[in-house]
């Protein structure tokens, strides 16, 4: 399913449009696509980190993230990505509430560096997670940071809830992905 992120009215960012395929694939795996296009050259893009690993506070740069819970739940799992090819993932009793590492394979990322077009794509396997049946349809929050070469900040999202930006925020948890 295609979305377009945009941005927190407070933070508009330069002029670039930020697209998501997410789709759900066998036995839990969510399959990610993030396309940034226009002026791209304005855009911190991290370095590639080799190897690639589990690292916190990715979203301090440029860094794409999905929220995933099943509708009616409070739990919800965060997932960030960085064009560095790190990437991390938070388990949550509810909303900013009980965090803790989720324990889930490395995702693979693919986030080539050259071009005008900033891609990242990953696909992470959530199957075995307790709180996201692998059956059962999935509510999503789909956002990006994105810094600036400047060092200004813009926020995106499919929907952002009022106040400045959180991605957190249960309204921000818009988009509907059923089981594969």
């Amino acid at each position: 399913m295609r979305s377009v992120l945009i941005p927190h009215p407070d933070t508009p960012g330069p002029d670039i449009r930020i697209s998501v395929e997410a789709d759900r694939k066998p036995n839990g795996v969510l399959a990610l696509a993030y396309i940034v296009t226009g002026e791209t050259a304005r855009i911190v893009r991290p370095a590639h980190v080799i190897p690639p690993g589990r690292a916190d506070e990715l979203w301090t740069t440029t860094c794409f993230e999905a929220f995933i819970t099943v509708p009616g739940a409070q739990a919800y799992v965060e997932i960030n990505l960085s064009p560095s090819l790190n990437w991390a993932a938070y388990r949550f009793d509810g909303y900013r509430a009980g965090m803790a590492p989720l324990e889930i394979a490395a995702p693979p990322i693919l986030a080539p560096k050259e071009g005008e077009t900033i891609f990242l794509g990953a696909e992470i396997a959530l199957g075995e997670v307790a709180d996201l049946s692998p059956d059962g349809a999935w509510r999503l929050g789909l956002s990006a940071v994105i810094e600036e070469t400047s060092g200004r900040k813009s926020y995106w999202a499919l929907a952002h809830a009022a106040g400045k930006p959180d991605f957190h925020h249960p309204d921000g948890l818009v988009l509907d992905l059923p089981p594969a």
